[in-house]
């Protein structure tokens, strides 16, 4: 193997993902080998990335959040991940710092990228959510939040917006961090999940 691109971790990426993330030297170079089993070519593309979301919700369709979560991350939108984007991603979904988390959830929900989130966009990120709770979960959520209409009504409504309004990510990371019950309305921690079946994978 030596240190061929191929078959080891750069020591520059590893140096930014210990600092960047919460992983150690041990876990990133682990999954590192598992992530190369999966992508030979060292990325992985957008059909993979939903695939391994499906393989982890059985009882659900994740394939449209999955699809959001990739976008939010492929910065080139190139159609592919590395290893870096990779970890990156399921370290901010799953236990990244609350400031970085909502920056990184002002992307997911920004579906355009122009800067801005308008009610649709929450719409369209609140039913991919949806999609990933089983039915039998939804039926116990409160009454003012158990469609993806009313859970977006009560985000925009949180931010005191018109219908045809916007939210700009200062207003946004600001009006989260302030509330908690919003923070629980637009995220989805699921991801964890993802993060523990790595952790499997590698022992």
């Amino acid at each position: 193997m030596g240190n061929s691109k191929s078959s080891a971790l750069s020591k520059e990426i590893l140096e930014d993902l210990k600092m960047n993330t919460k992983y150690s030297e041990a876990e990133l170079c682990a999954w590192y080998t598992t992530f190369l089993k999966e992508c030979p070519s060292g990325r992985i593309t957008k059909e993979q990335f939903e695939g391994i979301y499906a393989s982890f919700f059985p009882n659900a369709d994740p394939t449209a959040y999955a699809r959001h979560v990739f976008r939010s991350f492929d910065l080139n939108a190139d159609g592919t991940l590395d290893f870096k984007e990779y970890i990156i991603a399921l370290h901010l979904t799953s236990s990244g710092k609350t400031l970085h988390k909502l920056e990184w959830a002002f992307a997911l929900y920004d579906v355009d990228g122009n800067g801005t989130i308008s009610k649709n966009e929450v719409q369209d990120i609140v039913k991919a959510i949806f999609n990933m709770i089983p039915v039998e979960d939804q039926k116990k959520l409160p009454e003012d939040e158990n469609t993806p209409e009313k859970r977006a009504d009560k985000i925009w409504n949180f931010f005191q917006k018109k219908e045809n309004d916007k939210i700009a990510e200062g207003e946004f990371i600001t009006g989260v961090m302030d509330n908690k019950d919003i923070l629980r309305l637009i995220q989805f921690d699921e991801p964890k999940k993802i993060q523990d079946k790595l952790k499997e994978k590698k022992q």
